[in-house]
């Protein structure tokens, strides 16, 4: 895929984001337009990558320290006490895959963070369901395993990830 463009995410995006997300499930939950757009208001990082049509192909969602985010992965980064960036979600379509949209759009993320002067950046990957491909990915950019959470009423088993900001 060429022509791949990042840039801040638009209200007019949130259609195609949602649509994006419900198709990463269940990877991620599942949130109505609304939801998201009640999410999106607490992040300080709001991307979309479009491709040549103009369509959105990958998005990431980030939020700062301090927001009233009722997720139990935000709120165990928050209670850590360690100044972080945290990334609550990532989706790149198959069609934006290899493409490096994933990478560019957490050099982003690593931007913000040295910007606001954290000393993480923070986010969780799924291991129980599996999903190899996002475990490898984080591996790959240096993120460290800090610990293992249930969500979703024990349904859910994620790891706990940090990589220091350089």
């Amino acid at each position: 895929m060429q022509h791949l463009r990042l840039r801040v995410m638009r209200d007019s995006d949130l259609p195609a984001v949602t649509a994006l997300n419900a198709a990463a499930s269940p990877a991620l939950n599942l949130l109505s337009e609304d939801e998201m757009r009640e999410l999106t208001t607490m992040c300080d990082v709001r991307l979309v990558a479009t491709g040549a049509r103009r369509e959105v192909v990958a998005f990431l969602l980030s939020l700062g320290m301090g927001q009233a985010y009722a997720s139990e992965n935000y709120r165990w980064f928050e209670e850590r006490g360690v100044r972080h960036q945290y990334i609550d979600r990532i989706v790149v379509s198959p069609t934006a895959k290899g493409t490096g949209v994933g990478r560019a759009l957490y050099e982003s993320v690593f931007e913000r963070a040295r910007e606001r002067g954290a000393a993480e950046v923070t986010t969780e990957v799924f291991l129980d369901p599996p999903n190899p491909g996002s475990v490898a990915f984080h591996e790959h950019l240096g993120f460290r395993h800090l610990g293992e959470q249930r969500i979703r009423e024990g349904s859910v088993l994620v790891a706990l990830l940090a990589r220091t900001v350089f």
